[in-house]
């Protein structure tokens, strides 16, 4: 599995931070999106995870058809073990404080998010706008960091009540999160590379991640 990092190479040990793709994956966004991680000092990693069915696959914002069978192709037993060598190759590393290692995803992302969550020992998990998060719940007492949730309003990919759904059942297993909507925004507002790009939306939470992150 490939994998995209970025890192300030000055010998210190960093905090790691798994980013994770949208359904169009690893393209140009993600990858700046990984050096601007990697630019606030994080060991900022992403991994392919179409890598089984189209490796280095870059799909086009305006034909999702095209990244529908890639999508569909993924399991869970099969992302979960991309998720584990992802965290391991971050533990194995001198460079990345390992009791220090978080998690990001935009997306379908945002829904991997939440099972590496569930799966991994992470310092903190940041979900933006992640479709289909209902789809995990039965995860939800596994949960082991504070999670932080990004939602537009306007999404009618991820309608009001898979929101309330999903924070509902974080509130009932008595679990650590931030719920964050804005009333203007819509899916895939933080991509400066997608129509839906919301520039107050994306600064806004742009901010409060790298707060959530380092607290």
């Amino acid at each position: 599995m490939d994998c995209y990092v970025a890192r300030v190479l000055d010998g210190e040990p960093r905090p790691g931070l798994i980013v994770l793709q949208e359904a169009f994956g690893v393209n140009e966004h993600i990858r700046d999106v990984t050096e601007r991680f990697g630019r606030q000092g994080f060991v900022a990693i992403a991994p392919e995870l179409y890598h089984r069915t189209a490796p280095g696959f870059e799909g086009d914002y305006n034909n999702f058809e095209t990244v529908r069978p890639h999508a569909t192709a993924m399991k869970r037993e099969t992302v979960d073990t991309d998720l584990r060598a992802t965290y391991d190759w971050l533990q194995a590393q001198d460079f990345v404080k390992t009791n220090e290692i978080s998690c990001v995803g935009y997306c379908m992302g945002g829904r991997v998010a939440f099972a590496a969550n569930a799966i991994l020992p992470l310092h903190a998990a940041v979900s933006y706008y992640g479709s289909n998060v209902q789809e995990g719940l039965d995860r939800v007492d596994s949960l082991h960091a504070p999670h932080l949730f990004f939602w537009g309003e306007k999404d009618k990919h991820v309608p009001p009540e898979q929101r309330t759904t999903v924070i509902n059942a974080l509130k009932q297993a008595n679990k650590t999160y931030t719920n964050v909507e804005f009333s203007d925004a819509d899916h895939g507002f933080f991509c400066d590379m997608r129509p839906a790009f919301n520039a107050t939306a994306a600064r806004l939470s742009w901010a409060l991640t790298l707060e959530f992150l380092k607290a």
